[in-house]
C-alpha cells in the first residue's frame, strides 16, 4: 500500500535535546505549581476558566485547581474541556460536572466554541497576504510525527491504521494590510519554505478544526514558523537567549456557558512578546 507524502518535514534532529531540557523544566516547575487568584479568568457552579502559564502542563492545572476548589466540587468531577501544548500559554476550561462536561464536549465537536491564539512567527519574506485560511490535510507520518498532508490526501490510509483528517485555520496580521482574505489549498509545491535569516511577524489564528499541533504545523507549511518551535522549523534562540518556550499564546475564548446559555467571551492578558507589538 502507497502513503500519502507528507508535505512539511520531520523534526529535525537538534529539537530532541531541546525538547528532553524543556520536559524536564516543565517537570519541575509544574510539581511546584500553585493556584493563584490572577491564574482566574472565570468561575461558578459549573465551570472554571484559567490562565495557564507556558511550560507547565494540563494536568498540573487541574490538579493545582481541585486543591483549592470548593467541596461541592469533587475532585471527580472536574475535567479538562480543551487542552493547551506544554509550552503554549492562555485560556484553558475545566468543568465542574458532568453536564457541564458534556455539553462543553458536544460543543468543542460541533465547533461551536470559538477561539483565538496569538504567536509570534519568523518569516524570510514579509506575507503577500494580509488575511489567509489553509486547509491541508493532518496526519502522523510512518516516523510517528504529526505532520501537513496535502487537501487532496483528506481521508487516504496512514501507516499504523490512521487516516489523513481536514485541517483548517484562519490567519490574520497582527496588523493586516486589509484586502480579501486569500485561501490556500495544501498541496506538493505550494509550501512556502523558511529561511535561517528572517523577520519576526505577530499573527492571529483561528482554528476551525482541533487537530494536535495545528496552528504550529500550519505556520510552518506558510514558511513562517513560531519562535522557539524547534519541533517545527522554529528558531532556537532570540536575541542572544535559547528559548524557554515557542510563542503561541491562546487569546479568547467564546462560547454559551453549558449550563445557562449565556454567551462568554474571555480574552486572557497578552504576553511581553505580543504585547509589544500590538
Amino acid at each position: 500500500m502507497s502513503y500519502p507524502t507528507p508535505l512539511t518535514p520531520p523534526h529535525p534532529p537538534q529539537s530532541k535535546p531541546a525538547e528532553l531540557r524543556r520536559a524536564m523544566s516543565a517537570a519541575s516547575r509544574s510539581a511546584l505549581f500553585s493556584l493563584s487568584p490572577h491564574h482566574l479568568a472565570f468561575q461558578d457552579d459549573s465551570l472554571a476558566v484559567l490562565h495557564k502559564p507556558a511550560g507547565v502542563y494540563c494536568e498540573s492545572l487541574l490538579a493545582a485547581y481541585a486543591a483549592t476548589s470548593s467541596p461541592s466540587s469533587p475532585p471527580s468531577d472536574l475535567h479538562l474541556a480543551n487542552r493547551l501544548d506544554r509550552d503554549t500559554s492562555g485560556l484553558m476550561i475545566i468543568t465542574r460536572s458532568p453536564l457541564a462536561a458534556a455539553k462543553l464536549a458536544q460543543d468543542f465537536a460541533a465547533r461551536r466554541v470559538r477561539k483565538s491564539y496569538v504567536a509570534l512567527c519568523t518569516s524570510a519574506v514579509p506575507p503577500r497576504w494580509g488575511r489567509v485560511r489553509v486547509v491541508s490535510g493532518h496526519g502522523r507520518s510512518r516516523f510517528g510525527a504529526w505532520r501537513v498532508y496535502a487537501a487532496a490526501d483528506v481521508g487516504r490510509s496512514l501507516p499504523g491504521g490512521s487516516r489523513v483528517r481536514e485541517m483548517a485555520t484562519r490567519f490574520e496580521l497582527a496588523s493586516p494590510v486589509g484586502g480579501r482574505e486569500e485561501e490556500i489549498l495544501a498541496a506538493e509545491g505550494n509550501i512556502l519554505p523558511a529561511a535561517a535569516a528572517a523577520a519576526e511577524i505577530l499573527v492571529r489564528a483561528w482554528p476551525e478544526t482541533g487537530r494536535t499541533h495545528q496552528i504550529r504545523l500550519h505556520c510552518q507549511f506558510l514558511g513562517m514558523p513560531i519562535v522557539g518551535d524547534v519541533k517545527y522549523g522554529g528558531v532556537s534562540e532570540r536575541n542572544g537567549t535559547e528559548c524557554e518556550f515557542h510563542a503561541l499564546h491562546a487569546e479568547s475564548l467564546e462560547f454559551e456557558h453549558p449550563v445557562t446559555g449565556v454567551p462568554l467571551r474571555l480574552r486572557s492578558p497578552l504576553p511581553l512578546w505580543a504585547a509589544v507589538r500590538v
